[in-house]
């Protein structure tokens, strides 16, 4: 069966860095279309970054320039690289797999966390001002 599994998640002041993993098993990464969600108090669970199997990687126009989606398909793992965080960044944040969806959005907010079938847990990032 399939299995997401975030870490990397903490608290750190404004301006910090935080790295996430997405540990996968029963899928191939390569093959999907993955990506990192997230939903803070009282809004909708939104698309923060993306990246298909053509390795292109895309991103919410609010992380654009701080945040790095990327990939190691070997080790069947997700990462998101969050630089210059800031409070409205607090959120938990999921890691997605869906495969045979349109992965290609300019803007990674567009994706409608309904198309995903496969989710991890969440982790907890909390920026402190």
């Amino acid at each position: 069966r399939v299995q997401l599994v975030e870490s990397g998640g903490g608290s750190v002041e404004t301006g910090g860095s935080l790295r996430l993993a997405c540990a996968a098993s029963g899928l191939n990464i390569g093959d999907y279309c993955m990506a990192w969600f997230r939903e803070s108090t009282g809004r909708e669970r939104e698309g923060v970054a993306t990246l298909g199997s053509d390795d292109r990687p895309k991103y919410a126009r609010s992380v654009k320039g701080r945040f790095t989606i990327s990939k190691d398909n070997a080790k069947n793992i997700l990462y998101l690289q969050m630089n210059s965080l800031t409070p409205e960044d607090t959120a938990v944040y999921f890691c997605a797999a869906e495969k045979g969806i349109y992965c290609n959005y300019e803007d990674a907010g567009l994706h409608a966390a309904r198309t995903f079938g496969n989710w991890g847990q969440g982790a907890q990032v909390t920026v402190s001002s």
